[in-house]
């Protein structure tokens, strides 16, 4: 006997829209397994932690007893190290920027050091820039690339190869206290270990090489990411540059906010060539840019003094 045929369209619907539910619902686990779910690949031993910061203890061991800090709220300074952090403010009204710059010199390139969020590399691990430099016992800190964001990239941290999927243009700092771009795809892992390289950061693009200015940044693309905003209009930035060898400096730009519009990326590779970069290298920004100094936020995160959960930082610790 034929079904009703109000039976067999109700039964239509049904499979349809269970078909429908099932199809979003995959689609939402596939967008929350991509940019929410915590993925750890390495947990970072205690004992590896603390062989990153061996270093930075034996110089401080070396130092001769009569060693002193002296520190304020924006200069720290040690027989290993010396920072000293400035704000800037350009402009007025609509236009204006605020942006911090931390001029940085080492005795060591191994004193600038990296740390994951949680201690644990992986996607999607997240912890505010301030919390990660705190575990670490860090004088001094910025956000890094942000890599657990993405599943690409070669990422190399306190001289330790974690990852190794070329894709982009990166940055290398190397242990005799220099750094440069390069291609991730035409330089190979091993070869970068070989030379020396203890951390590679994989976000991008580079804003001055070998003293000359990349040109037409305006028109530059990085990655095409859901949710990302363009990479070269006014938006917070974070960028590391070198002087010279263990001769560092990092800006950090505020943005999106009444206080400070951000700053595009010819504007920030300005920055840096005024300062006598002869290496400067785009990070992680937007949300994202924060500096943190001697156990405070030093700028004024996403506008809102409120910090975004970031995936790694650069620091400086006690040295």
């Amino acid at each position: 006997m034929p079904m009703p045929k109000k039976y067999s369209t109700k039964r239509k619907i049904v499979i349809v829209v269970a078909l429908c539910c099932l199809l979003v619902g995959g689609i939402l686990y596939q967008l929350a397994d991509r940019y929410l779910i915590e993925h750890v690949e390495v947990v970072v031993a205690a004992e590896t932690v603390s062989s990153a910061a061996k270093t930075v203890n034996d110089l401080s061991a070396s130092s001769t007893n009569s060693s002193e800090v002296v520190s304020d709220d924006w200069n720290y300074s040690s027989d290993n190290t010396t920072i000293s952090i400035k704000q800037v403010v350009t402009g007025s009204g609509s236009d204006q920027i605020t942006y911090y710059v931390a001029d940085v010199q080492v005795s060591d390139a191994s004193l600038i050091q990296s740390a994951f969020a949680d201690n644990s590399f992986g996607r999607n691990i997240t912890e505010d820039t301030s919390d990660i430099a705190a575990d670490h016992e860090a004088v001094f800190a910025i956000n890094g690339d942000y890599y657990g964001f993405r599943s690409d990239g070669v990422i190399i941290r306190n001289g330790i190869l974690y990852r190794n999927e070329p894709a982009r243009e990166a940055v290398a700092l190397y242990a005799d206290g220099t750094m440069a771009a390069y291609d991730e795809e035409e330089v190979s892992a091993e070869t970068l270990l070989a030379n020396g390289v203890l951390q590679t950061l994989s976000f991008g693009p580079a804003l001055i090489q070998s003293g000359e200015l990349v040109q037409d940044l305006d028109n530059v693309k990085i990655d095409t990411n859901f949710g990302n905003r363009s990479i070269s209009s006014s938006n917070p930035r974070t960028g590391i540059g070198m002087i010279s060898p263990n001769h560092y400096v990092f800006v950090v730009v505020d943005g999106r906010s009444d206080e400070s519009r951000g700053m595009t990326l010819d504007e920030f590779a300005q920055v840096f060539d005024g300062l006598g970069a002869t290496e400067a290298y785009n990070l992680d920004g937007g949300g994202s840019s924060t500096m943190y100094f001697m156990g405070r936020v030093v700028n004024n995160p996403q506008g809102k003094q409120e910090e975004r959960g970031v995936s790694d930082i650069l620091y400086l610790g006690e040295g």
